[in-house]
């Protein structure tokens, strides 16, 4: 399993970063909202294929198919509220209000495509499963292991991404939210490379976790 999250690890990165510049004329700077769009689609597609055909959480009952349309329809619910509370939260610490509201709201969605997809898909619209695994010792499986580790890192990353942009470097990258955005993807990316030597390293102690 271990390898096998390495290899999605490093598919992860290809992903994230080379599908969005296979347009032409692409500029993270000049179409940033383009880059946005396409990178929270894309991560999310490729998410929930992983998941479909990995069933890291797979159960052995068969459940209906109004059990799993209305499975579908309060993970969408989540994802639109994780959007909205996310986009609440960057204007009460500072981002516009009016100007720039849809830059806000798109990297919302994308810090979002980061942290609540993967939960979504590994723990379902459970919010007691998610306060257990980010809770301390609350983590059963690798899967866990590699959520927690890509979800902070990415709200890590979105946080030091937010340090340059009150600097007086007049750089075009510091306008809002583009350094974020980019923080919050290199630190996605980060959990992902990280996740599985943590993993691996740790596999002691995990493994006499889970069998206990």
């Amino acid at each position: 399993e271990s390898l096998t999250t390495s290899f999605l690890c490093f598919y992860d990165i290809i992903k994230i970063h080379l599908s969005p510049m296979l347009q032409l004329n692409f500029s993270i700077l000049e179409t940033h909202l383009t880059w946005l769009c396409t990178c929270s689609g894309f991560v999310i597609a490729v998410d929930l294929v992983l998941y479909l055909v990995m069933k890291p959480n797979a159960s052995s009952k068969r459940s209906s198919l109004s059990h799993k349309v209305t499975r579908f329809l309060k993970c969408c619910i989540y994802f639109l509220m994780s959007c909205f509370s996310f986009h609440v939260i960057f204007v009460l610490y500072g981002a516009p209000l009016i100007e720039l509201a849809l830059e806000t709201f798109l990297f919302a969605v994308i810090l979002s495509t980061f942290t609540t997809v993967p939960c979504l898909c590994l723990l379902g619209p459970n919010l007691k499963a998610w306060l257990r695994v980010f809770s301390r010792n609350g983590v059963t499986s690798i899967w866990e292991n590699s959520l927690q580790i890509t979800t902070i890192s990415s709200f890590v990353g979105a946080w030091l991404g937010a340090l340059p942009i009150p600097l007086d470097w007049e750089r075009p990258w510091q306008v809002w939210p583009i350094s974020c955005t980019l923080g919050a993807t290199f630190g996605y990316v980060a959990g992902l490379v990280i996740s599985p030597f943590w993993i691996y390293w740790n596999r002691k102690q995990l493994t006499y976790k889970q069998n206990n």
